[in-house]
């Protein structure tokens, strides 16, 4: 089964036939179509996150108002995202290209929305906030954190998720060891770690576990939930600054010992700012992720046919080199598309290509060109259905949250 998607964007449907490289043993490609959605952000907008529930996608950004920040959110349906509804909103919040908001709908119909809001003068002295909605995102409860040792600290890059047969879990970054207040004295602070917190189905926090007490300081985390249970993937910092991708899996109501995906053996002294992402259905998982090891930067793609338990060989996403900044979703009939920053010939696009556990790869193919500059932030992708849907980060004249979609051929969305 040979797929291929996807699109430099205009202002109408566009279809592409991209071209092959059979030197690393691509798929035929065939043509897609891309439909640009009208976005629901304004201009101006930034730091798009996507997210799937049992309706469909859900887009969320931050708009600003002079030094106010809005966190919004709209739902994908036949007829276009619907209007957008506000989450929640401050002049104290920390806004970052890296670290950002997000919006689930859990499978009760209950909306959480996290956000960072300053809890200190420091620089890094942030928390996460987390707003519950039980009327479907017309009203949001006063917000809480998830984390509780009171220190002005560094709290951030939170990934939400549907706990199984429950209500939330809530994974993140925590600072609470690094006295300095901040990664940027990190060495004289202590180390950051990765927790996680469970809410029942009424809102209520029942669980808060510690993942790994030593990780890298800034760089996303990602949380899949699998046949058997949440995977949580990030990277890690070894004492000898070895900073790779680990995974842990929540087994009977603990975090297995971390493993990393693959011993890339990235040293560096310093945080990178690039985080793996992961997709699960059923047993099957696949993640993807950024190194630059030799200061060569690369993005590669693994799977999993265990829930994570162990992933087979990397597969190389990029063609000349990347940024990283990836994503990743699992399609029906096992393969994957993945997507990546790439950086040649002094250009950065936006770009994706179909994967499978064979190492098999479809063409590569633009979905739009992306400043180089990390105020292009995280581009993102979501599937629903036969559906793919883009959204990332224009700058220029007229900035803003952009979205587009493929629909994806039959065979790729068969069960």
């Amino acid at each position: 089964m040979k797929i291929n998607r996807c699109l430099h964007i205009g202002l109408a449907l566009v279809t592409l036939v991209a071209a092959t490289t059979a030197t690393r043993g691509q798929t035929a490609p065939e043509p897609v179509v891309i439909s640009p959605l009208a976005s629901p952000a304004a201009v101006g907008s930034a730091q798009p996150q996507l997210t799937v529930s049992d309706r469909g996608v859900l887009l969320s950004w931050i708009e600003r108002a002079g030094t106010t920040a809005m966190l919004k959110f709209a739902e994908r349906t036949a007829a276009g995202w619907t209007q957008p509804r506000q989450v929640a909103s401050g002049a104290d919040w920390f806004v970052n290209w890296a670290d950002v908001p997000s919006v689930v709908r859990l499978a009760d119909g209950s909306i959480y929305g996290h956000w960072l809001q300053k809890s200190g003068a420091s620089t890094y002295a942030y928390d996460v906030r987390l707003a519950r909605s039980t009327d479907d995102g017309k009203t949001f409860a006063p917000s809480v954190t998830p984390h509780h040792d009171g220190t002005q600290t560094e709290h951030g890059f939170a990934s939400l998720f549907q706990m199984p047969g429950t209500g939330l879990g809530v994974a993140w970054l925590d600072g609470r060891a690094m006295k300095s207040g901040g990664h940027d004295g990190h060495d004289s602070g202590g180390a950051m770690s990765v927790r996680s917190a469970i809410y029942d189905r009424t809102g209520k926090q029942t669980a808060e576990l510690p993942i790994d007490l030593r990780v890298c300081e800034c760089c996303p985390t990602a949380v899949a939930v699998t046949a058997d249970g949440p995977i949580v993937a990030y990277r890690d910092r070894s004492d000898d600054e070895i900073r790779d991708i680990y995974v842990s899996r929540l087994i009977a109501g603990k975090w297995t010992t971390p493993v990393a995906v693959h011993n890339d053996n990235w040293k560096i002294a310093a945080c990178p700012v690039n985080g793996p992402a992961l997709s699960a259905e059923g047993q099957r998982v696949a993640i993807a992720w950024f190194t630059a090891k030799g200061d060569e930067g690369h993005a590669f793609a693994a799977f999993s046919s265990d829930s994570g338990a162990s992933f087979g060989a990397p597969i190389r996403l990029d063609d000349a080199s990347a940024l990283g900044r990836v994503d990743v979703q699992l399609l029906a009939d096992g393969s994957a598309m993945a997507t990546w920053i790439e950086f040649a010939d002094g250009r950065a696009q936006f770009k994706a290509r179909r994967v499978e556990p064979s190492g098999q790869t479809g063409a590569a193919i633009s979905v739009a060109g992306l400043n180089a500059s990390r105020s292009s932030g995280y581009p993102r992708m979501a599937r629903a259905g036969n559906e793919l849907v883009f959204a990332w980060t224009e700058t220029g004249d007229t900035p803003g949250v952009r979205t587009a979609v493929v629909r994806l051929p039959a065979a790729s969305t068969r069960q």
